[in-house]
């Protein structure tokens, strides 16, 4: 039976099931980015993280949150009012500050909101008092001198209640960036359900629903829109973000995918985190009970405490070699230091008669010392050391014997394991040896932190070694038919061929030390003991923690000491997919068992999910639910290889695997995975998303979301939605930056949503007037955009709604609207053309249209304060350095705006020759000093706007005015009829180059009253 939804009071008269998505008309994509972008920078305190780090590709929780919301919510006759509703919902509106915002001091409200008009200088004394003891009813209040100058210091005090605040905090808030805003305040998830509170009744009035919260909300519009609670399918679910974040807004959910490890966190998203206080509960009570037990075997076995009562807590790894020079065991260690913060590093002591060297472990060592121990024996994949006053230096691809194979393949001489193997054997070419031991001092085990020293094994360590290497071959073959541990073949592929290649290693339980396996091993076997299912299975992502923390892949880490404004870092054994490969080294770290312990239960962030919800394992294709919206992110161009290195996991957890996922498919099946490119990727998904259309209704909505590279991309993804019988409706640009160490020059990712519905009925179209019907829609669209922005700041806001990156992805969103809504183009059934195979390079009528488009799009995109008849005169990397120079004046200095104006002006390569700096939020274009009198045969360089960026620094430079002239009418071919647009841009120059460069906009001042009142003839 239905729930018949009560509505309130004057009910606005919405075709429910009929009207647009608010997703289709406007979308604050520059908020959302901001908010993105401040949820990507909580890495850990991330809600889903503490699930499995290892998965990267997660979507940020408040977008998907966003998308949800605005795909439900409809587009009325007030564009404005529908924007202001969606922003108190998201807690995007500057109220919501008001209980987000928590770093703003007095003295800076008082500033601004004087700034504001909202209050005067003499209001001070009304709502703010100076530092110290609060004054007495009927002590004078102090000078507004005082308090000017308290607020200059920073020193105001509030002298008023939270109540009286609002106003002038409100104020403040009008004249800060919505990025500065969100840098001072707590997330939207992190705010509490009661600070909803105040949006219901202008919710419902707009809506005339009678909702109490998002739940009620969500659940209200379902029955109006669909009949029912709004059920949503993901059915590339990865990490389960989407499912997750749908469900907690109020959605019924069916998630699948084909990779089982990517269901387990979907699952996991939704019964443990979603598992609200009973989840936590009943696993902490589960964790404490295995963890104990884990830990009264361990202790009784003896393997983990010295004969003084010290703990373990890392033991220290390496691979050794024999040199072919000099017959020698050597360890390779690419360094020998071992901690920074202990001062502590290797020593190589050679054994003449054993003819190796023993690796004396030395604290408190000098600077020197430490300096000298940086370089190890690992030196330019190169085995070095030093031996009797020779240095011995030997290409370690030598001792590993690489050559090439047959089809001229490189292989080696290295054995391949056998799967009774758990440690090198004695002929082996790469040997290991334990040759160090952290250590926890007995007189601080009770500490949260206890005393660490290092010290390098002793017969009685090496007697324990050896007592859990006998242990572990004596219990191996029943572990694995009992799935505590792996018994998987490494199947071959990109990245799954390092470990083969590099170590020898065949089967996956060969990635892991005896400890290791050991304690895996006893985590799994107390796990069984656990009767509830479900707890059970939240209990796999701690043996997935146990695994992904403690490997033969596990880098040892030397910490770094304290630093002025930097804190220490401690030694550590890192994880093992800090960059989503399967990285061997020739020193590893094995975390001992209180590192790893099951007890990490409080790092989740429990929430308590009511709806219903499905997680399935098959590929999209075989989607069998009917789902009123898809929200998805499908692997477009996917640059991790999910299929192979979640191989690592599904080793340890495909055996005997607790109800929730016994019915789920335990393998990677690479075969069947989807990859981003090719002709089988494209059909696969034409084939994926015309299931999921035909499982939707004929109102239903899908949400695509994917990283956008070019036209090319745009055509294929055109041809994927008309193969599917989709049509496109809109499209939004969310868009993060951020750097990473692990990539030279750091990396940048944004996002394309792409809103889908079925397409209606046939039709029939020629080029030519779709390319006029383009146009028109281009131009519709963006004059729509500009109009709101225009409405929007009328209302106070100091930032447009709309930025050019959502104007130019407007001439995208226009194309593609148009042309996914055609069945046929001069006779081309566009249905059949989908499928079509294609050559490598083929470029088509789609990717010109998409070409023409945008620059339709940018031909609206004129900067403001430069004349539209210089900007239509101008090529295209001159339009981009224009362009660019107007956003540089806000601040920006985002790399992804560079690079998506570069390619909307089809600047390419030439990039590079306008950019002083390509580093990722510090991007920036070369001003009149950086090119100083370089030209060069290039587009820019031939250009106007160069020439007269000569001008500028010859002037910067102090040359002779008329000396400047003479060369710019040197270099401007047909200079008489260019004058008014040299005069225009360096106006333009001039006004945009003022907050950031004077010198150089001084320049350009002079340089436009020179050209005005030069004499001619």
């Amino acid at each position: 039976m239905l729930t018949r939804v009560q509505t309130a009071p004057n009910t606005r008269q919405i075709d429910w099931p009929n009207a647009q998505a608010l997703i289709e008309r406007l979308f604050p994509a520059q908020k959302v980015s901001v908010e993105t972008k401040r949820e990507f920078d909580a890495h850990g305190a991330q809600t889903l993280t503490a699930l499995g780090s290892y998965w990267k590709g997660r979507k940020r929780l408040v977008y998907v949150r966003a998308c949800v919301l605005a795909a439900l919510l409809p587009a009325t006759d007030d564009a404005v009012r529908d924007l202001e509703i969606f922003e108190k919902l998201m807690a995007l509106d500057d109220e919501a500050f008001l209980v987000r915002e928590t770093k703003t001091k007095a003295s800076e409200f008082a500033r601004l909101a004087i700034q504001a008009g909202q209050i005067s200088q003499s209001d001070l004394q009304r709502y703010f008092r100076l530092p110290g003891k609060a004054p007495k009813p009927g002590d004078a209040a102090p000078s507004v001198t005082d308090l000017l100058a308290a607020m200059d210091d920073g020193k105001l005090v509030w002298s008023v209640e939270a109540d009286e605040r609002s106003d002038i905090r409100l104020a403040a808030y009008s004249q800060m960036s919505y990025e500065d805003k969100v840098s001072r305040s707590l997330r939207p998830e992190e705010l509490p359900v009661s600070a909803y509170d105040a949006v219901w009744d202008d919710v419902n009035a707009h809506l005339g629903t009678s909702a109490r919260s998002h739940q009620e909300l969500v659940d209200q519009i379902g029955q109006l829109r669909f009949g029912r609670r709004p059920k949503l399918a993901d059915p590339f679910c990865g990490a389960g973000s989407i499912p997750f974040e749908a469900a907690r807004v109020g959605c019924d959910v069916y998630a699948s995918d084909l990779n089982p490890v990517a269901c387990m966190l979907t699952w996991g998203a939704l019964h443990l985190v979603g598992g609200g206080n009973r989840m936590r509960a009943a696993l902490e009570q589960a964790q404490k009970a295995v963890g104990e037990a884990v830990e009264r075997r361990i202790q009784s076995m003896g393997i983990e405490h010295d004969e003084e009562g010290n703990r373990a807590k890392a033991y220290l790894y390496c691979v050794e070699v024999k040199c072919p020079a000099t017959g020698w065991t050597v360890p390779l260690l690419p360094s020998l230091v071992i901690s920074k913060i202990k001062k502590t590093v290797g020593r190589l002591v050679p054994d003449r008669d054993r003819r190796r060297f023993e690796i004396e472990i030395v604290a408190n060592a000098s600077p020197s010392e430490l300096e000298t121990a940086k370089l190890g024996t690992v030196r330019n994949k190169h085995l070095h050391y030093d031996l009797d006053g020779e240095t011995y230096r030997t290409p370690i691809a030598t001792i590993r014997g690489d050559h090439r194979a047959g089809r001229g393949d490189t292989t080696n001489r290295l054995r391949r394991w056998a799967r009774e193997d758990i440690v090198p054997r004695e002929d082996d070419i790469l040997g290991e040896r334990l040759y160090c031991i952290q250590w926890m001092s007995r007189e601080t085990l009770h500490r949260a932190r206890p005393e660490t020293f290092f010290r390098a094994p002793t017969s009685e360590d090496q007697a324990r070694e050896h007592r859990v290497i006998t242990f572990v071959r004596e219990n191996l073959s029943a572990w694995q038919s009992a799935g505590y541990v792996p018994n998987m073949e490494i199947e071959a592929g990109e990245k799954t061929d390092e470990p083969i290649r590099t170590r020898g290693w065949t089967y996956w339980h060969h990635l892991f030390t005896p400890r290791q396996l050991l304690i895996g091993a006893l985590v799994a076997e107390e796990m069984q003991q656990i009767a509830d299912e479900e707890v059970r299975a939240c209990l796999s992502f701690d043996r997935t923690f146990v695994a992904h923390n403690s490997a033969r892949l596990s880098q040892w880490l030397p910490g770094t000491p304290a630093k002025p404004g930097v804190a220490p870092s401690a030694d550590t054994v890192k994880h093992v997919f800090y960059n989503q490969a399967l990285n061997t080294f020739y020193n590893f770290g094995c975390r001992a068992y209180p590192m790893v312990k099951i007890d990490h239960g409080d790092e989740y962030k429990y929430v308590s999910i009511k709806g219903h919800s499905k997680v399935s394992t098959h590929p999209a294709t075989a989607l069998g639910e009917s789902v009123d919206l898809v929200i998805t992110d499908p692997p477009y161009a996917d640059a991790v290889n999910y299929h192979e290195i979640t191989e690592f996991f599904i080793a340890w957890l495909r055996k005997n695997p607790p109800a929730p996922f016994a019915d789920w498919i335990w393998d990677s099946r690479r075969a069947l995975a989807v990859k981003g490119d090719g002709e089988e990727f494209r059909i696969a998904m034409v084939e994926s998303f015309r299931r999921m259309a035909e499982c939707m209704p004929a109102n239903g909505l899908q949400i695509v979301m994917f990283t956008h590279q070019s036209a090319s991309v745009w055509a294929d993804m055109a041809q994927i939605f008309w193969g599917a019988g989709l049509q496109v409706m809109a499209a939004w640009y969310v868009a993060t930056e951020t750097t990473s160490e692990t990539k030279k020059g750091g990396y940048v990712q944004g996002t394309v949503t792409l809103v889908l519905r079925k397409r209606g009925e046939e039709r029939s179209g020629f080029k030519d007037e779709i390319v006029h019907r383009i146009r028109d829609g281009v131009a519709r669209q963006i004059e729509t955009m500009i109009g709101l922005n225009q409405a929007v700041g009328a209302g106070g806001r100091i930032e447009n709604l709309f930025e050019d990156a959502d104007l130019q992805m407007a001439g995208y969103a226009a194309a593609l609207r148009e042309l996914t809504g055609y069945t046929d183009i001069d006779g081309v059934d566009m249905t059949r053309e989908a499928l079509r195979p294609r050559s490598m390079n083929e470029r088509g009528f789609v990717e010109d249209i998409i070409t023409f488009a945008v620059q339709v799009a940018n031909e609206h995109m004129v900067p403001e304060g430069l004349d539209p008849q210089v900007w239509e005169r101008l090529n295209g990397t001159e339009r981009f350095y224009c362009k660019m120079l107007d956003i540089e004046m806000t601040g920006s200095r985002k790399l992804d705006n560079y690079q998506n104006f570069a390619k909307a002006f089809r600047v390419g390569d030439q990039i590079v020759t306008v950019m002083a700096d390509l580093t990722p939020n510090k991007a920036r274009l070369k001003s009149a000093a950086d090119f100083e009198n370089s030209f060069g045969n290039t587009e820019f360089g031939k250009s106007i706007t160069r020439a007269m960026l000569y001008a500028v620094y010859e002037l910067m430079r102090d040359v002779d005015s008329d000396l400047v002239l003479s060369h710019l009418r040197d270099n401007v071919e047909d200079y008489i009829n260019r004058r008014e647009d040299l005069i225009g841009l360096a106006a333009y120059v001039a006004t945009k180059r003022r907050s950031v460069d004077e010198t150089e906009a001084r320049a350009a001042r002079v340089l436009r009253d020179l050209i005005r009142g030069e004499r001619l003839g």
